[in-house]
């Protein structure tokens, strides 16, 4: 749409603020509806523009009006003109939200946590108590429930001495395999040595 009165002729573009993060940059998105070459069905196409904010008073999801301009930077080339439309944004903080929020959540966890261990947890001591309330609890003694240090360290030792028997057997039995390997083939006519002639 270009208004010739207004704005000298230049392109203007209705649009919605989509982000404001950058500094006197605004990106805002303008929705065109066209229809498709081919098909002929009314096609929805939405294009993002950067423009130049230079009070910064554009908001997120604000209905504002840019209109084209020289280039700013590389990829600014769009002014705001003016705004016609404030987004109503809520007045709570969204940390606070998020706090509350992720309380709750924590909270709800723990409650479902709770709901499904609990029971199983309550119904083994009630158990229990139901097949002896009146008989005490007995513990084992400690000689038979942990064996003394001393033995352990017994069992240990001994454990280790019969691991590194098997491997030194381990390293030599290789060694006795090649000479065997080898003996045999020296023993076997079948190759001439160096020496002799095939025949």
């Amino acid at each position: 749409m270009t208004v010739k009165g207004k704005y000298g002729g230049r392109k203007v573009r209705d649009g919605t603020v989509v982000s404001n993060k950058m500094d006197k940059t605004l990106l805002v998105a303008v929705e065109e509806h066209i229809r498709h070459p081919l098909y002929k069905k009314r096609v929805r196409r939405l294009r993002r523009f950067m423009a130049h904010d230079e009070r910064e008073e554009g908001k997120m999801g604000d209905r504002v009006r840019i209109v084209e301009a020289a280039p700013i930077s590389r990829k600014k080339r769009w002014k705001l003109v003016e705004i016609l439309e404030r987004a109503e944004l809520p007045d709570v903080a969204p940390e606070s939200i998020d706090l509350d929020l992720l309380g709750e959540v924590k909270r709800g966890d723990a409650e479902s946590v709770e709901s499904v261990v609990a029971p199983v947890a309550v119904v083994e001591p009630e158990a229990a108590e139901v097949a002896a309330p009146d008989a005490p609890v007995e513990e084992p003694p400690a000689s038979e429930a942990e064996p003394a240090p001393e033995a352990v360290a017994e069992e240990v030792a001994g454990e280790d001495a019969v691991s590194e028997e098997p491997a030194a057997a381990a390293i030599e039995e290789p060694s006795s395999e090649e000479s065997s390997d080898t003996e045999p083939e020296a023993e076997s006519g079948d190759e001439p040595e160096a020496g002799e002639a095939k025949e």
